[in-house]
């Protein structure tokens, strides 16, 4: 249930802590003392968009928070680990908007929520009617539903073979419309393929082979360079290492003449091999550098090769390689076009069966439960006020089977005798429809899983008889449910466990809504102010009101 339910600076309410309990809870209070203030606060919990519009005058926020206490948070887990949250703690889940002037937030026990994961959520917390919310009772979707969770009919097998069934189908249908290719487009594939296939392409091997063709490009000023430099090191005459030599004699002189000159000579034989070292490999490297001619235009005719696809199929030999297999799969799939058909066909076949069977089951129990439900939600309505009225589940078959399955349901629904049955959606009386939206809810109690009801005045546009009907109803469903119910009738008011009391006041200028409990005397006088005044018989019947 909804145990707890903050609002602060929210329209006309500055601060406002309310501990609902069970069962059904009645809200009372004059036209505008705020009581919408209440179904506002959770709509924002249930994740519907707001504005700044909705802060109180002089304040830069407003915040609405709510705590619920789940008996079975099965779902709402599910929804919050598909969203990456963890699980509720022992069943309590805190749900806190904050509207801001300039942004506004959400979160689900302390972490932040975007607000279509809020309304996921929200979905399986509250289920909020008003004058004028009844479109998904309305709705032949909705209506469907409801008979399902009442036949206890489970379309999760059915809805998995249905969407493997309708993906299989596409497939099958998008390969027969397609136009078959013609001569062109096979050659053109097939030469594609072979020319790639001819190339025998390494995506490695490229860097490799570029490398070595520019060096042959370069080949004979390399050698002319290299062979410069080593005849410059090694000249018989004025070669470089000829010089050192000169000089290595007149080192070995100074060595003799004074020992400690060796210290200062010590690198000179290792600088004399190693420029002999260089002498020899540059002399190395110009031999290699003497290429064949004919490996040389092996090498830039594989150059030219490797530029060549590149600009016709990709940007890359990695990028070409894929093009092949791209073009050798659409030929492929041209070539053996008539034996993929027979293969999807058969396995469209296959899948049909198995959507065929599970949706027979389904529409089994739909066919056993419409009328047992029917004649429940006629009962209902009954108690309602509709002593003489009709109601019928009609079921309809479907040429093909959809993500529902193989029926359509309409709920038909005759308020006076004699007039033929109509849809729902065909009603035009709000107060006939609300109370038949209760019925509906009444049938369904056991079967609906949603912790909180919320009905803002769907006793709008009924009598006081009908009202009583509607409050004792309300009260049947608070003992399977939270109910919450907002009204302007003492005769609902009355059918409460508890009851409380939306009040404007007016302190130091400023208007401000609260909202407190009403027991023993402070409730009667409450119901006597709604019967319309005071007196000795409007007392007595307030006071009869609670008694019954």
């Amino acid at each position: 249930m909804l145990s707890l339910l903050k609002i602060r600076n929210l329209a006309l309410v500055d601060e406002l802590v309310w501990e609902l309990g069970p069962g059904l809870v009645g809200v009372t209070g004059e036209t505008g003392a705020g009581k919408s203030v209440i179904v506002g606060a959770l709509k924002l919990v249930l994740g519907e968009r707001a504005d700044k519009s909705l802060i109180r005058t002089g304040e830069s926020a407003c915040t609405v928070e709510a705590v619920f206490e789940l008996e079975d948070a099965a779902e709402v887990d599910a929804v919050l680990e598909e969203g990456g949250m963890e699980p509720c703690d022992g069943g309590v889940l805190i749900v806190r908007r904050a509207i801001g002037q300039s942004a506004n937030r959400q979160f689900v026990n302390d972490s932040p929520v975007t607000l279509t994961l809020l309304k996921r959520i929200g979905e399986h917390l509250v289920d909020l009617h008003g004058p004028h919310d009844h479109q998904s009772l309305l709705s032949v979707d909705r209506q469907l539903a409801m008979l399902d969770a009442y036949a206890g009919a489970d379309l999760e097998k059915y809805r998995s073979a249905w969407q493997a069934w309708r993906h299989a189908q596409s497939e099958f249908e998008a390969l027969r419309e397609a136009e078959s290719a013609g001569d062109q487009e096979v050659q053109m594939l097939r030469h594609k393929i072979d020319e790639i296939d001819a190339a025998q392409l390494r995506p490695e091997e490229e860097d490799e082979i570029t490398d070595r063709w520019r060096r042959a490009g370069n080949a004979t000023r390399l050698v002319e360079c290299a062979s410069a430099v080593a005849g410059h090191l090694g000249g018989e005459d004025d070669g470089v290492l000829q010089r050192l030599s000169e000089v290595q004699r007149l080192v070995r002189e100074l060595e003799k003449l004074d020992p400690t000159v060796a210290d200062r000579t010590l690198g000179l034989e290792g600088a004399v091999l190693e420029l002999q070292e260089l002498e020899e490999s540059l002399r190395d490297y110009a031999d290699d550098l003497d290429l064949d001619p004919a490996e040389a235009a092996e090498l830039e005719e594989r150059v030219n090769l490797f530029e060549n696809l590149k600009r016709k199929y990709g940007p890359t030999l990695q990028a070409v390689l894929a093009h092949r297999d791209e073009c050798a799969e659409r030929l492929d799939g041209i070539e053996n076009r008539g034996e993929k058909l027979a293969a999807l066909e058969a396995e469209v076949a296959k899948l049909r069966e198995v959507v065929d069977k599970h949706g027979r089951a389904i529409g089994l129990k739909r066919k056993k439960a419409a009328p047992r439900l029917a004649k429940e939600i006629a009962g209902q309505l009954k108690d309602l006020g509709f002593k003489q009225s009709s109601f019928e589940i009609q079921i309809e078959p479907k040429r093909e089977p959809s993500v529902g399955g193989f029926e359509a349901v309409d709920f038909l629904f005759g308020p006076n005798p004699g007039e033929p049955l109509q849809p729902l959606r065909q009603i035009g009386s709000s107060g006939e429809v609300s109370r038949v939206m209760l019925a509906v809810k009444s049938a369904l109690a056991d079967q609906d899983a949603t912790p909180l009801m919320v009905f803002d005045e769907i006793d709008a546009n009924v009598g006081g008889e009908i009202a009583r009907a509607v409050g004792k109803k309300m009260a049947a469903l608070g003992e399977r449910h939270q109910v919450v119910a907002i009204t302007h009738f003492p005769q609902v008011a009355a059918t409460a466990a508890r009851h409380y009391v939306v009040e404007k006041d007016v302190t130091g200028g400023r208007t401000r809504s609260k909202l407190y409990p009403v027991t023993g005397e402070s409730r009667v006088d409450e119901l006597v102010r709604m019967l319309g005044g005071g007196g000795k018989s409007a007392r007595e019947m307030a006071m009869s009101l609670l008694d019954e």
